[in-house]
């Protein structure tokens, strides 16, 4: 599937925060969306996601407008993560990860057995079979975005969209969530992420869309687009861009701040 963003301009009331805004991302693509605090990234996937109407401009599936799709069978095409949540009741994990079965049922219709397999084959496919049965009150951080995104895939989307999936993760659980994303995309998954942090652009082999402040945005592929110019531009701050080894014998950028002195 090709998610298309057709010149959409976006806000709140006769506010217009981002203008005439275009890229696509299609299935096997992750695009990583890059820009300071305020410049709108929220709002644009909120708009993605229909939760804002759009002021200009079209969201488009393989080509179809989404606005007059029945929100279940957007549901059923589009998944979203949110960053990890606390949810006030002690449901299990797997009762968590079966709620993404909710756009495929009826509106008073309970989870068949086929939808707990589904469930169970999403935590088995990202590694956290084991939690089953745990408390998701109880889990780690890290297990909770990795339950989060198991309950996306329980909808059975082709589209996944990702705000801050490593957000408050530790190294460790902050590279294996980059590492699944990369093994969705692989499997022909069109990824969609917001990030602070420009290396996950290189780690996911990602296009990147930069918001920078003022509405200027430009798209193309993490080297074209994370550039020393661009970050400084974009955040305020000096960086430096270089290549590291990589597994088999090739490299990886990276990218360093440079800290100002007392």
């Amino acid at each position: 599937m090709k998610l298309t963003v057709d010149r959409i301009s976006c806000g709140y009331g006769a506010k217009t925060v981002l203008r005439d805004i275009s890229f696509s991302v299609s299935g096997g693509q992750v695009l990583c969306l890059l820009g300071p605090n305020g410049v709108g990234k929220t709002t644009l996937f909120k708009t993605i996601l229909r939760l804002l109407k759009p002021q200009a401009g079209r969201i488009l599936l393989d080509g179809e407008d989404t606005r007059n799709w029945p929100l279940k069978k957007f549901a059923a095409a589009v998944a979203y993560v949110p960053q990890a949540q606390n949810l006030p009741f002690p449901f299990s994990v797997l009762d968590v990860v079966t709620m993404g079965r909710t756009a495929h049922l009826g509106a008073f219709a309970s989870p068949r057995q086929e939808d707990l397999a589904i469930a169970e084959q999403s935590l088995d496919r990202l590694g956290v079979g084991f939690l089953r049965d745990r408390a998701y009150t109880k889990i780690s951080g890290g297990e909770r975005q990795m339950v989060l995104i198991a309950r996306a895939l329980t909808q059975q989307p082709q589209v996944l969209i990702m705000d801050e999936p490593t957000a408050s993760l530790d190294f460790g659980n902050q590279v294996h969530v980059l590492t699944q994303i990369n093994r969705l995309a692989a499997d022909g998954m069109c990824v969609i992420m917001t990030s602070h942090f420009p290396n996950h652009a290189f780690l996911c082999s990602a296009k990147v869309a930069l918001l920078q402040r003022g509405g200027h945005f430009q798209v193309g592929n993490a080297e074209e687009i994370v550039t020393e110019e661009n970050l400084q531009k974009t955040y305020g701050v000096r960086v430096r861009i270089g290549q590291l080894p990589g597994d088999g014998g090739g490299s990886i950028s990276a990218c360093v701040p440079l800290l100002t002195g007392p």
